[in-house]
């Protein structure tokens, strides 16, 4: 309730109380006034203010939580303000550090992304050859939509060493999974094979954006893998030989 609201109530009670001593006077005829003692008028002024007539244009239940919020804000960023160097100016150059910070590591780290035990399929539910994604890759390439090149050149490597049976056929593989097999047989490129399937999944659930750079580095492993030899891996038997 503000200032002129309280005084106009206290008025209003006062008023009312003046009502009931005047018509006591009144009833009394030539008798004395009565007197009542402090204890019952303080009661019967508070009887008197809690009626709803003087309660219709108080803040509402939400509206002094509000208020009570921001009162406690307030007290708190003064509070900060002293105890910063250079007083409120201090206080907003280290807010806004702060902002520029956070902003810094979102640009450069960007939003997480998933593990590749939450990652969907590598591939959708229609199968296509090597071929059919190379050609669909170079199509988003001349476009311009490197995210999209890039997926599919991805796909386009792992659909090649299935082709040539260096990976098993297996529905549900994701990039991270494909490119750690694929390492295995071609050792030579298994650092490139991850750094390409960590590009996949930045643009598919990364929310990261490709460049031209980064396609290009993904459609040149594709060539690169093309023609790689793989590495054949051969227990050793119990005598020592191979």
């Amino acid at each position: 309730m503000s200032m002129t609201g309280g005084v106009l109530t206290a008025a209003s009670a006062m008023s009312g109380a003046a009502r009931l001593t005047t018509f006591a006077s009144r009833m009394s005829g030539d008798e004395p006034p009565v007197t009542v003692p402090r204890d019952p008028a303080r009661e019967a002024a508070r009887r008197e203010l809690a009626k709803r007539m003087y309660h219709e244009n108080d803040p509402s239940l939400f509206q002094r939580a509000l208020n009570a919020f921001w009162a406690w804000l307030g007290k708190l960023l003064a509070k900060a303000a002293s105890a910063t160097p250079g007083g409120s100016l201090g206080l907003l150059v280290v807010v806004l550090c702060v902002i520029a910070v956070l902003a810094a590591l979102w640009w450069r780290l960007g939003t997480p992304r998933r593990s590749s035990v939450a990652a969907a399929p590598l591939f959708d539910e229609r199968p296509r050859t090597a071929a059919e994604h190379r050609a669909a890759a170079d199509a988003h390439a001349a476009q311009g939509h490197w995210n999209q090149a890039v997926q599919e050149r991805m796909r386009a490597i792992v659909r090649a060493l299935e082709e040539r049976a260096l990976l098993d056929v297996r529905p549900g593989r994701t990039a991270d999974e494909a490119a750690a097999e694929a390492g295995r047989t071609l050792p030579a490129h298994a650092g490139a094979l991850h750094a390409a399937a960590r590009h996949f999944d930045d643009v598919t659930y990364g929310g990261r954006t490709a460049d031209q750079q980064t396609y290009q580095r993904v459609a040149q492993l594709d060539s690169d893998v093309e023609r790689a030899r793989p590495t054949l891996v051969t227990s050793a038997s119990p005598d020592g030989k191979t």
